[in-house]
């Protein structure tokens, strides 16, 4: 697989989805009108609800912010206004900018929003009785939206007076990096909600793409068994260098590693435990991510995890001490080539868009592509996933499970790549 070669009109089809993007509402043959958003309220002040209220500022959009954390809101006053005036560089600070977020004391100060982002704790419950105390103080129009990464709209849902109100607005992480943004349509969202939060996000200058409900969306479905590959490869005693190697040469932006670093190990923890409980058939629970959990390795926040990030160096480094929490858990050593984890690595990513078609979870596989390169890093230059995929081609591609007939249900071919295989059909029709 390495040796394929990236088709000299993959950056073409990228440029055809963003143009497609840019003038798409989000909604089929539907005539509602997305509504105004001028002023915005985002509940909890942590890292992503403060990313996202910079985000806002940053494009003039004003700011009411809340959080139960007294003293987590009172510094978010004061790091959001500068977050906000770096991202909006190399253009002056705007008139949202200068005058910094509003710290909200009550959800009563809400009034005044034309949309709300929920960014709290990944917690169902917790969520559920945010967003019930929060609703009675707004308008009837105004949208609500959760940043859950995992977390099913309809679920959110239960209690609300107005659940077609509600959608999922989950920016992934880092929110300053990543464009892509899901907007989750629950079974009861209306098209107008929709249509605005569509729109909103691309007041944003964001990639939004309109995802069904289900269990960790788009973004995590196809993330999660990468990721999971990656733990699992080194529960065969693979080097943790030559995973990440692999992964950076074949043009991903961060290493899966590296990306479990980024997000978070006590993040990617909680919400791989949940994606773990919905799909057992193709996520391997590993030892190795609870074991760092414990040791408080919870990656760049506190400079430790698989790799060490020390000031003193230009680069991190996969720390020397990481195999005190590997070795333990190697059930059975294997050496492999490149080639041969450059498979396992992204084939579960692919297998798993396949399932999110049969399932239709997007409106088309160039969602899946947008996601893939502006959401998770996918290389660009190769296309998105779906696009890398048809230049190897649907057989091909079962002749690389072959191998990996070992691991089970999750390496399995889906019915629709056989389907593809016997067809030699491809997921974009060629332009």
């Amino acid at each position: 697989m390495t040796s394929a070669q990236c088709s000299p009109s993959a950056l073409e089809h990228v440029d055809r989805m963003l143009r497609f993007n840019a003038g798409d509402s989000g909604i089929d043959a539907s005539e509602a009108q997305p509504r105004t958003v001028g002023r915005v309220g985002v509940i909890g002040a942590g890292v992503m609800g403060c990313a996202i209220a910079a985000t806002n500022l940053s494009r003039n959009l004003p700011v009411i912010m809340a959080d139960a954390d007294a003293d987590a809101l009172a510094r978010s006053g004061r790091t959001i206004p500068q977050l906000a005036a770096e991202l909006a560089q190399p253009e002056p600070p705007c008139e949202a900018t200068r005058a910094g977020v509003v710290l909200a004391k009550s959800e009563q100060e809400f009034a005044p929003c034309d949309l709300i982002i929920e960014s709290i704790v990944e917690t169902l419950e917790v969520k559920r009785k945010v967003l019930q105390r929060v609703e009675p103080q707004l308008s009837a129009d105004v949208v609500i939206g959760s940043n859950t990464s995992t977390i099913p709209i309809v679920q959110l849902a239960r209690g609300l007076a107005a659940p077609d109100r509600l959608c999922g607005i989950h920016f992934c992480n880092p929110v300053r990096y990543r464009r892509l943004v899901e907007i989750v349509r629950g079974p009861q969202t209306s098209d107008l909600t929709i249509a605005t939060a569509v729109a909103y996000a691309k007041q944003l200058s964001k990639l939004p793409i309109v995802v069904r409900d289900n269990p960790g969306f788009l973004v995590n479905r196809i993330l999660f068994p990468y990721l999971s590959a990656a733990l699992e490869l080194l529960s065969e005693g693979i080097d943790a260098r030559q995973i990440e190697r692999v992964a950076l040469s074949f043009g991903m932006q961060l290493g899966p590693l590296g990306l479990m670093d980024l997000i978070g190990i006590d993040t990617a923890f909680y919400a791989g435990r949940s994606m773990y409980d919905t799909f057992r058939d193709r996520i391997v629970a590993s030892p190795i991510l609870p074991a760092l959990f414990k040791a408080g390795r919870l990656g760049q926040k506190k400079g430790i995890g698989f790799y060490v990030y020390d000031p003193n160096r230009a680069q991190p480094e996969i720390d020397d001490s990481l195999s005190r929490y590997v070795e333990q858990y190697i059930r059975q050593r294997y050496t492999l080539s490149d080639e041969q984890v450059e498979i396992r690595l992204l084939v579960p990513m692919l297998l798993e868009a396949t399932r999110a078609l049969e399932e239709g979870l997007v409106r088309a596989p160039c969602d899946i592509d947008l996601a893939t390169i502006f959401g998770l890093g996918f290389p660009a230059e190769r296309g998105g996933l779906l696009f890398w995929a048809d230049q190897i081609g649907a057989a091909a591609i079962l002749a690389l499970l072959e191998p990996l007939k070992r691991l089970g249900k999750r390496a399995a071919p889906t019915a629709l790549l056989l389907q593809m295989a016997a067809e030699n059909a491809r997921f974009h029709r060629p332009e």
